[in-house]
């Protein structure tokens, strides 16, 4: 029987999206920037409240590389960075000629471990090379450790780039996550809670700071009647149209979020038969995350000899996507050579977790579908 794909996490339409799509078209707003991008950021900033301000971006990878820029990044740099992330997080600290220093998870919210942070910036500091930055993630969804992680940047005095790239919608202690850092960072990419199709943005408290985002990310033109530029510039900003799908989606935000809520529900229920499995879940009420993704951890001395890939090769068997969780950066050929502080928490997470589908659209029959999975390998 053909069985339809089952994806990780998808785009979800809410279905006001045509309407500023039209209005675009009929204003013939095609190009970067407009009306749409306007009302789109105040909607974003509205949303997020704590008075910020809203730069949208061509990616949440631009928005990372302006955002490490502006907090005055160069090349000879070092910035300390999450290890159990996508390369997208670490990825810009190259454009700009720095070095990444990753940092080892913690194995409660699985994201910066706070020991494994202090000792790197004690570390660098008495090798004469202070980080510039620290770029904290919070991992599908789940926000970091919030108040240890900048109770340590803010003695060092150090910068933090929040990257709530899969986080949109999370909060900690009632505050959105993305308006605790210095710079925050939100990515609208297709597979995220909401889309612009491609998209993301830089977060600011500060109304310069967008300013000179906008300026670098529209090819730093200078005030001049003709084409001049004194700085390097870059074409990040987001098209109108693209905006105009994230009017839209911003509309069902609130709404996706809750069903993602409710996969997790799924998840925690189905998986509680099972005592060798772990829905990765929050410490406390503090933490409300977005369930962007839905993630359990197998025990691999199980008694049943059931292993994350077993999992994972079974769905796709059923055409149903997951995926092993984030290769550590500090793992990746890319960045062998960079330093590295911490144990084996992100490694282990990595080797033996799994993320399951988990998309705002996902149905009864596709809960179904994947909980026959499930329970067929588990109960081998």
């Amino acid at each position: 029987m053909n069985k339809n794909r089952i994806h990780l996490s998808t785009v979800h339409q809410g279905g006001s999206e045509s309407k500023y799509i039209q209005e675009a078209l009929l204003s013939n707003s095609l190009s970067t920037g407009g009306k749409n991008v306007d009302d789109f950021e105040n909607t974003v900033a509205a949303y997020l409240g704590e008075d910020v301000h809203i730069a949208a971006l061509s990616s949440g990878t631009a928005a990372i590389h302006l955002g490490l820029k502006l907090l005055g990044v160069g090349f000879g740099d070092e910035v300390i960075c999450q290890s159990l992330t996508f390369s997208a997080s670490a990825n810009p600290i190259l454009y700009l000629g720095a070095t990444p220093i990753f940092i080892d998870s913690e194995d409660i919210t699985w994201n910066l471990c706070p020991i494994a942070l202090q000792a790197a910036i004690i570390d660098r500091i008495a090798k004469g090379k202070k980080p510039k930055a620290i770029v904290a993630v919070h991992l599908y969804g789940r926000p970091y450790q919030i108040d240890l992680i900048h109770k340590i940047a803010n003695h060092y005095e150090i910068p933090v780039l929040e990257d709530c790239a899969e986080a949109f919608g999370s909060y900690y202690k009632g505050q959105a996550c993305g308006t605790f850092g210095t710079i925050g960072v939100l990515s609208f990419n297709g597979n995220k809670i909401i889309t612009t199709s491609g998209g993301g943005a830089l977060i600011t408290k500060r109304a310069d700071v967008k300013t000179k985002a906008i300026f670098y990310a529209t090819q730093s033109k200078d005030r001049a009647l003709f084409y001049q530029h004194s700085v390097i510039g870059y074409n990040y900003r987001m098209p109108n149209i693209c905006a105009a799908v994230g009017q839209g989606q911003m509309e069902v935000l609130d709404e996706h979020i809750k069903l993602r809520r409710d996969n997790h529900v799924f998840y925690t229920e189905l998986f509680s038969e099972f005592e060798f499995v772990t829905v990765h879940n929050v410490p406390n009420e503090d933490y409300s995350p977005n369930c962007w993704l839905s993630t359990i951890l197998v025990d691999p001395d199980n008694k049943h000899n059931v292993r994350n890939e077993d999992l994972r090769v079974a769905l796709e068997i059923e055409n149903i996507e997951s995926r092993l969780l984030w290769k550590p950066m500090h793992l990746q050929p890319l960045f062998e050579n960079c330093g590295y502080y911490g144990g084996n928490v992100a490694e282990t997470l990595f080797k033996n977790g799994l993320c399951l589908p988990s998309s705002s659209n996902l149905t009864e029959q596709d809960k179904i579908r994947i909980a026959a999975v499930v329970r067929r390998v588990c109960l081998k």
